[in-house]
C-alpha cells in the first residue's frame, strides 16, 4: 500500500475516532503477517480480539495481551458489541458529553434574569451566575445556554 494511501486512512480513522493510539502494542501474529489487518484501526483490533476468544477459544488474558489491550477492555468491547454490533466498537468521541457547569437551575435563572431585564449584557449575566451559584462560566457558555444551542 503506498504511503500516501496509509496517511489518508490514518486521517480517516482519526476523524472517526477509530485511530488506535498504540498500534505498536498489537502483537497478534495475524496483524503482523497480513496487511489487511491494520493495528491502527481500533475497531478492527477490538473485533479480532473478541473473535479470537469467542471462536478460537483463546483465553481473555492472553488475547488482550496480544492485542495490546487489557482484560477490562475485552469485557467492555464484548458488552459494546453485544449491545450495538460492529458500530458499538467505535470509540466515543473524547470530551464532555454535556454542560458541566450550567445545570438546568442555572439556565432557568439566566432565562428569568434576561426576561426580567432584557438589556442585560452577557458579561453581566456571567457575573450574576458567579454571584448566585459561585461558579465561573465563559460568556459563550451563557450565550449558548440562552440560545438553546449545543456546544
Amino acid at each position: 500500500m503506498p504511503q500516501r494511501s496509509k496517511g489518508r486512512k490514518a486521517e480517516a480513522l482519526r476523524r472517526n475516532s477509530s485511530l488506535n493510539p498504540h498500534p505498536e502494542r498489537v502483537q497478534d501474529p495475524l496483524f503482523l503477517k497480513h496487511a489487511f489487518l491494520d493495528p491502527r484501526d481500533i475497531v478492527q483490533v477490538r473485533y479480532e480480539m473478541l473473535r479470537r476468544v469467542r471462536l478460537e477459544g483463546m483465553s481473555v488474558s492472553r488475547t488482550a495481551q496480544l492485542f495490546g489491550l487489557t482484560r477490562p477492555t475485552w469485557y467492555a468491547a464484548r458488552r459494546a458489541y453485544e449491545a450495538g454490533g460492529l458500530p458499538g466498537l467505535v470509540p466515543d468521541r473524547p470530551g464532555p458529553r454535556g454542560p458541566r457547569k450550567l445545570n438546568q437551575e442555572a439556565v432557568a435563572f439566566l432565562r428569568a434574569a434576561r426576561a426580567k431585564q432584557p438589556q442585560l449584557r452577557t458579561a453581566e449575566l456571567v457575573e450574576l451566575v458567579r454571584a448566585q451559584f459561585g461558579i465561573g462560566v465563559h460568556r459563550r457558555t451563557v450565550e449558548r445556554a440562552l440560545a438553546g444551542e449545543k456546544k
